[in-house]
């Protein structure tokens, strides 16, 4: 584990130390964010979030409803949350409002205790991410069996090939390739070409970070990747809707 994710981790522990557990009874969201990156057509996941140790201050106190609809009008098929609040300056109740657009919502932030995932359904995620490099294979899939009950679908991110290991392992259905170093933040669009190779047939494959052009996506739609997570590159375009469409045109 990193420096910077083992600073994260701590600080997680501290704010979920009195959290309490949501029982969100009733709820089935019918996996519709693994229905909605389904099929051969590019899929842009596009996310929401205020700030990154890597970019810095990237939208302040952003207009989450306003944004959600504009990657709607664009073409996204779900939309990204980051909700937590030190390092990246998000917030649970983002979630809520993202979903306002129609679209399924993914929440990222650091799970490392069920408490995070019932708490991530009952404020209304069709997914949650779960990072390879804080989970095991045995974590992953009882992580996996949670959201499972409620419908809710999981996005395991890897960095290397021994956190690939653990996601199939794991029995991840969905696994996005994250193509920043965590340890000096650099970002190989080469990570996911390698690691993408080595997914199983009939896994959603999500390639995430440095996709800033059609150029990108095309790069990893050639390495078997239809989905594509994009944050910051569209965030701080003025047109983001336009954003969108050049990169699923």
């Amino acid at each position: 584990m990193s420096d910077f994710l083992e600073t994260i981790v701590a600080r997680t522990r501290e704010r979920i130390r009195d959290l309490r557990e949501a029982d969100p009874r009733g709820v089935h969201r019918e996996h519709a964010f693994l229905r909605a990156l389904k099929g051969d057509r590019i899929r842009v996941i596009a996310e929401i979030k205020s700030a990154s140790p890597s970019a810095g201050p990237i939208v302040d106190n952003p207009d989450v409803e306003a944004i959600a609809r504009e990657y709607k009008s664009g073409g996204a098929s779900a939309i990204s949350i980051v909700t937590e609040p030190e390092f990246f300056r998000g917030s649970p109740q983002w979630i809520a409002r993202a979903a306002q657009s129609g679209l399924p919502v993914l929440m990222k932030d650091f799970i490392i205790d069920r408490r995070q995932l019932t708490c991530g359904v009952a404020a209304g995620a069709s997914a949650i991410l779960l990072l390879a490099s804080l989970l095991d294979a045995k974590q992953i899939r009882e992580c996996i069996g949670v959201l499972d009950d409620y419908g809710v679908d999981a996005l395991v991110e890897v960095h290397d090939a021994r956190e690939l290991d653990r996601a199939i392992g794991g029995d991840a259905r969905i696994i996005g390739v994250n193509n920043r170093n965590l340890r000096d933040f650099k970002v190989d669009l080469a990570t996911a070409e390698t690691l993408g190779a080595r997914i199983p047939d009939g896994v959603i494959k999500v390639a995430e970070s440095g996709i800033k052009t059609k150029a990108d996506v095309d790069r990893l739609r050639a390495a078997g990747f239809n989905a594509f997570l994009v944050g910051e590159s569209l965030l701080r375009q003025n047109d983001r809707a336009t954003a969108v469409k050049a990169l699923i045109a």
